[in-house]
C-alpha cells in the first residue's frame, strides 16, 4: 500500500480505501481503478492524497464497522467544517445541536468497543478532523461513565468547538515551518479569541466554555511541566483525555503518529493530570490490544495477543513467534522485564490482525465481519489473513 499525493495520481491506480462525498454517498469503492474523472474529483474534494494498492497487492480487509466509521467521519467532517465557519462568521451555531446529537446517537450509546480508525490529516483540515474525532471520543467516554444526557451533550459540543479559535490563525502564520515568537503570540491571541466566540455563541450555556477553558489551561500547564491546582468539572477531564489521545495518534502527512499503546501508556503514566476513571472509560470504549493483534516486545520478538488482560490492558497474554511460547505479561513475577513495545500496523495505521493464527492454536476468538471489495476474487479474499 502506498500513499500517493493527489498531484501524482495516475489512471488505472487502485483505491485501497473507499471515498465518500459530504452526504455519505459512496463515490469510489475499494479496489476501484482511477479514471480521469476520478482523479479530477479527488482534486476537487481537496484531498491531499489517497492510499493506493500496489499492482499485485490484495485489498486489505475492512469490517462493516470500519467502513461505516469511515463514512461517518467523512460526512461529519464536512458538517463540522461548515458549522465552525458559520460560528466564526455569524457568531451563531444553527446546526450544532443536530451534529452533536448525531454523534451521540452513533457513538454515545454503544455497549461494545469500536476500532478507532484515524484518517490522514493535512495542515488545512487538521483542526476540523481533530474536532470530530475528539467529539466522538467524548461521546464514547461519557457513555461509559454514565453521565447525564445534558452533560454528555455539553462535552460533545465542547469537543467540536474547543479549537475554534485556531481556525482564525492567519494562513501566513500556518505556512511557517517554525513559528517565531511573534507567530506564537498571534497563535495565542487567536486561541484566546476562541473562548470569547464560545461565550457569545453559547451565552445561555456557559458550561461549554468552562469545559474548554479548564481543559486548555490544565493541558498548557502539563506541557510546561507544571501542575493544575484547580478542581476540574467532569466534562473538562473527559475533554483532556480525548484531546490528548487524538493528538498523539493523529495521522499527518508530515510525521508518523504514536500508536494507541503509546498514547494509552502516556495517559496512564500521568494520573495527576489525566483522571484515571476517564482513562479507564477510554480503554473500555476502543480496541487497544484485542486478541489477534500483532505486537513487538521490548526484546525485539514479534508476537500475537491471544487473550486480553482486564486488570492491565498493556499486559495481555502473548504468543511469541520466535520462541513459540505463551507469555502471560500479567504475571510480572515471571515476565516483569518484558513489555509490549508497540503494535504492528499497516501503512494506513490500522491493526495487523491475524485471527487465523489464533485458530491454528485452538483459540476461539470473535471473528470480525469482513466485507469483500468489488472485483476481489475468492482466492484474494481471505478474512483474518495477515496483511
Amino acid at each position: 500500500m502506498l500513499f500517493i499525493k493527489s498531484s501524482n495520481l495516475k489512471i488505472g491506480m487502485r483505491l485501497a480505501r473507499p471515498i465518500y462525498n459530504k452526504n455519505g454517498v459512496l463515490l469510489y469503492e475499494r479496489n476501484s481503478k482511477l479514471t480521469t474523472q476520478g482523479i479530477a474529483s479527488i482534486a476537487n474534494f481537496g484531498l491531499i492524497g489517497i492510499y493506493i494498492l500496489e499492482p499485485a497487492e490484495p485489498v486489505p480487509p475492512m469490517t462493516k464497522e470500519d467502513i461505516e466509521f469511515e463514512r461517518f467521519q467523512t460526512m461529519n467532517v464536512f458538517a463540522i467544517q461548515e458549522e465552525l465557519q458559520t460560528i466564526i462568521r455569524t457568531k451563531r451555531a444553527p446546526k450544532m445541536q443536530v451534529i452533536a446529537a448525531r454523534i451521540i446517537q452513533s457513538y454515545g450509546r454503544l455497549e461494545k468497543k469500536i476500532n478507532f480508525v484515524q484518517s490522514l490529516r493535512s495542515q488545512e483540515d487538521y483542526i476540523v478532523k481533530h474536532s470530530l474525532n475528539v467529539s466522538i471520543l467524548c461521546a464514547l467516554i461519557s457513555h461509559v461513565l454514565n453521565i447525564k444526557l445534558e452533560e454528555q451533550l455539553d462535552v460533545v459540543i465542547a469537543g467540536i468547538v474547543h479549537d475554534v479559535g485556531k481556525l482564525t490563525i492567519p494562513k501566513s502564520v500556518l505556512e511557517h515551518t517554525e513559528l517565531t515568537e511573534q507567530d506564537k503570540e498571534i497563535v495565542r491571541i487567536c486561541e484566546i479569541s476562541g473562548f470569547d466566540i464560545m461565550e457569545e455563541v453559547f451565552n445561555t450555556n456557559l458550561s461549554i466554555k468552562r469545559i474548554c477553558l479548564q481543559c486548555e489551561k490544565a493541558l498548557r500547564l502539563y506541557k510546561q511541566g507544571e501542575k493544575n491546582r484547580n478542581k476540574l468539572v467532569t466534562g473538562a477531564k473527559i475533554l483532556m483525555v480525548a484531546e490528548t489521545f487524538d493528538t498523539l495518534t493523529a495521522m499527518q502527512s508530515e510525521q508518523d503518529p504514536s500508536s494507541e499503546v503509546s498514547a494509552i501508556r502516556t495517559l496512564l503514566e500521568n494520573p495527576e493530570v489525566f483522571d484515571e476513571n476517564v482513562v479507564d472509560a477510554l480503554i473500555r470504549s476502543i480496541h487497544i490490544l484485542s486478541a489477534g493483534t500483532c505486537i513487538e516486545l521490548n526484546t525485539g520478538e514479534k508476537g500475537l495477543v491471544i487473550a486480553t488482560n482486564s486488570m492491565n490492558i498493556l499486559r495481555p497474554v502473548v504468543l511469541g513467534f520466535d520462541s513459540n511460547n505463551i507469555i502471560d505479561l500479567g504475571n510480572e513475577w515471571v515476565y516483569g522485564d518484558l513489555e509490549i513495545k508497540d503494535i504492528m500496523k499497516t501503512m494506513d495505521n490500522r491493526y495487523i490482525m491475524d485471527t487465523s493464527a489464533l485458530k491454528r492454536q485452538g483459540i476461539t476468538v470473535e471473528e470480525p465481519e469482513y466485507v469483500k471489495a468489488p472485483g476481489e476474487t475468492e482466492e484474494e479474499y481471505i478474512p483474518g489473513r495477515d496483511f
